[in-house]
């Protein structure tokens, strides 16, 4: 949505997972983007992964034309779908090159959880852990009385990762709510369950399996759950393949990245043991992993296996290969576990199709169970979502458990909306001088209450505010020389007292008629009252924070009518 926003405007981009950042080169590259790009670095090193994967298997299949004579509405709205219901395809984009991606992640600032990052001196911005994938990352941007919780891709099942941090999250006047899990009514378990079964029936029967995956997240879970499951259930001498052009350096990364890791997974690595099982099944060649179909795999290919590759999309990537290989045969399966796609979409090219289609989506991000026991924990002020949380999925309007329900009830938003977060900014913290703070005298007004007025000047700095001591007053000039104007220093006048309290009109009204003053009428109004003194036509207004005293050119009579004010308030 680039017209809606210029890009070379934005000071700061926060990255909350790998799958978050696939469109970063066009906006650091292609806008004129200055800014500042926040993320961990396994959320860096994996981006990077999921980046080389895409544009090594686009690379591979050159277009010799380039078509775009389809952009035109008039043309688009005859193609089928789901072509005819792409939005702006007129933004569509050539996919971006690896000296792109390479530039576009140099620009990247890696940050480690809980670490505070200065924005400008204005606000002070922290990723926390959000327990969906490696160096996922919740969002904190606060001021010193605000507080902002981005919470986006986060989970509170037990998979890999480290656990989500949910305690940094409480006191929040804002939470930001978004990237939920895609199909709430399936639950992960479950789902890996049934992938696991319809593998090794679909082995035993002598057919092969196709997994269309990521080259990251998801799979590390299913290969240590398949590890769990493939003795038990005979497929010991069945091979694994996964094949990505960059499924060697996925292996080896995922065993790297100790502290982002789980704590079960984290003691393993001082034992010294794999975290992941993984490593095992490529050591008892279980797992083998290869960059493409061509060359080593082509040799070491056997029948029937369970294959490992992308794109989940099936439009690109060795999965192409798979679908039309094994698709003609009854005795395979192709089983989607990815949430992003629908697996009805994937297959119309493939159709007709006689291989078995399962659909297992895994999708560990919070669903709306979750949702609610999260919000009673950390209770924000507000919540923040995008529209479709707040009503029920359009195919189940029955089903209001699958929203967003919360008091007071969340603010919503459309896609391209511009809100208005409902807090202001209040207060501001401003630091005092150590020898300005000595000079101050405190005076005790009521009990346990002490005021003390201050005399300073305001130094204003990369939104620091410090109060130091006012200059000196000038010398006087011990030489009868003219001044120079330029020399002029402003003077510091001396200060007047400061007044408080409240005037108690009855009593008020009382000292006036004492001090001669008939004939007095007082009028409510909705500040305050005023005090009407008909024979010296004069006007006393009293509100909460000001008192006026107006009368015709009167100037002893203003004067004395003061003084009777000031008898009831408080000087200091």
């Amino acid at each position: 949505q680039t017209e809606l926003l210029d890009l070379s405007t934005v000071d700061v981009i926060l990255i909350s997972n790998y799958h978050c950042m696939m469109a970063l080169p066009y906006i650091t590259e292609y806008t004129g983007f200055t800014g500042t790009v926040y993320a961990t670095e396994p959320t860096v090193q994996i981006g990077r992964l999921l980046m080389e994967e895409l544009v090594n298997s686009i690379e591979r299949v050159p277009k010799a034309q380039s078509a775009s004579m389809w952009k035109n509405k008039e043309v688009q709205r005859l193609l089928p779908a789901p072509l005819k219901d792409a939005v702006e395809v007129s933004m569509w984009r050539k996919c971006y090159t690896m000296p792109e991606v390479n530039a576009a992640l140099s620009k990247i600032q890696l940050v480690g959880y809980s670490q505070k990052i200065e924005l400008f001196g204005a606000v002070q911005v922290t990723p926390l852990s959000s327990g969906y994938a490696l160096g996922s990352s919740n969002w904190i941007i606060q001021s010193h009385y605000e507080k902002v919780s981005y919470v986006s891709g986060s989970s509170l099942l037990t998979t890999h990762p480290q656990p989500m941090d949910q305690a940094s999250l409480k006191n929040s006047d804002v939470l930001i709510l978004t990237g939920l899990t895609q199909i709430p009514t399936a639950n992960p378990d479950g789902m890996v369950g049934e992938f696991c079964s319809n593998l090794a029936m679909t082995v035993r029967n002598g057919g092969n399996v196709l997994v269309p995956c990521y080259p990251s997240g998801v799979i590390y879970d299913l290969l240590e759950c398949l590890y769990q499951y493939i003795d038990s259930a005979g497929l010991s001498n069945v091979p694994f393949y996964f094949i990505s052009p960059v499924a060697n350096s996925s292996l080896e990364f995922s065993q790297i990245f100790a502290e982002w890791l789980c704590h079960n997974k984290q003691t393993k690595v001082y034992l010294p043991e794999p975290p992941f099982p993984h490593a095992e099944l490529i050591q008892t060649n279980k797992l083998k992993h290869y960059p493409s179909i061509h060359g080593d795999f082509s040799n070491d290919f056997k029948q029937p296996c369970v294959v490992f590759t992308g794109h989940p999309s099936l439009r690109f990537g060795d999965v192409v290969h798979f679908m039309e290989l094994w698709g003609k045969s009854g005795l395979n399966t192709v089983i989607f576990t990815e949430p992003d796609f629908s697996y009805l979409d994937a297959l119309a090219p493939y159709q007709p199709l006689a291989m078995k289609c399962v659909y297992c989506p895994i999708d560990t991000r919070l669903n709306f169970i979750q949702v609610s026991k999260l919000l009673k924990e950390v209770q924000p002020l507000h919540v923040v979502c995008p529209e479709q949380y707040t009503q029920p999925p359009p195919t189940q309007s029955h089903r209001t458990d699958l929203m967003i329900d919360c008091q007071p009830p969340p603010m919503s938003y459309r896609r391209a909306e511009v809100l208005t977060l409902p807090y202001k900014r209040r207060y501001e913290k401003i630091e005092i001088m150590p020898e300005l703070a000595d000079s101050l005298v405190p005076l005790e007004i009521k009990p346990g209450i002490s005021l003390a007025t201050v005399s300073a000047v305001l130094h204003t700095k990369d939104n620091k505010h410090v109060l130091q001591l006012p200059p000196k007053p000038p010398q006087p000039p011990t030489s009868k020389k003219r001044k120079r104007v330029s020399d002029d220093v402003p003077e510091c006048k001396p200060l007047k007292p400061l007044l408080s309290g409240s005037i108690p009109v009855d009593q008020f009204v009382q000292t006036l008629e004492k001090h001669g003053f008939s004939d007095v009428k007082v009028e409510d109004t909705a500040k305050g009252h005023i005090v009407l003194l008909q024979e010296a036509e004069t006007l006393i207004q009293i509100e909460e924070d000001s008192t006026h005293i107006i009368c015709d050119n009167d100037e002893p009579l203003r004067v004395k009518l003061r003084d009777l004010v000031l008898k009831f308030l408080q000087k200091f």
